[in-house]
């Protein structure tokens, strides 16, 4: 019993972490982002292209192996499926090096900033005199005391 209540005590520290929890986020705000991206390709892109390839819909191209019959159905090879999966993931993927380009681009800003203020806050203030050690300043003062 002892072991099960100590894998259940490290489960709930596991699934409390922070990058736990930011995973899981992601993970629901990606797929929320897949149906946007999605919806754009199908709704929107696809009926373009369809268009400009004189009306033909990529989810209908195929290659039929076996037609239909009464006791089996239709065995065919979806390549328009297939491409607009690759389509899809195109566009995803060029969505996200955006994001990420422009977020890298924002930080090197505020990087570049950040250290542009602190350069100018280090000019600001003079340098501190240096500290001169102690025997030294005793044998400058022995030496004064000579020289009289």
């Amino acid at each position: 019993m002892a072991g099960k209540s100590n894998m259940l005590g490290e489960f709930k520290k596991f699934i409390t972490r922070g990058n736990v929890m930011d995973m899981a986020v992601g993970i629901i705000i990606g797929s929320a982002f897949t149906a946007i991206v999605n919806s754009l390709v199908k709704d929107i892109l696809m009926p373009f292209i369809g268009l400009i390839l004189g009306g033909v819909s990529f989810i209908d191209l195929k290659i039929v192996i076996a037609e239909a019959t009464e006791q089996t159905s239709e065995v065919a090879i979806l390549y328009g499926s297939f491409i607009q999966k690759v389509i899809d993931f195109l566009i995803i993927a060029f969505v996200v090096f955006m994001i990420v380009r422009s977020i890298n681009k924002l930080r090197d800003r505020m990087e570049a900033k950040k250290k542009a203020e602190e350069a100018a806050k280090a000019a600001a203030t003079p340098a501190p005199a240096p500290v001169v050690p102690e025997d030294i300043v005793l044998l400058k003062e022995i030496r004064d005391l000579l020289k009289k």
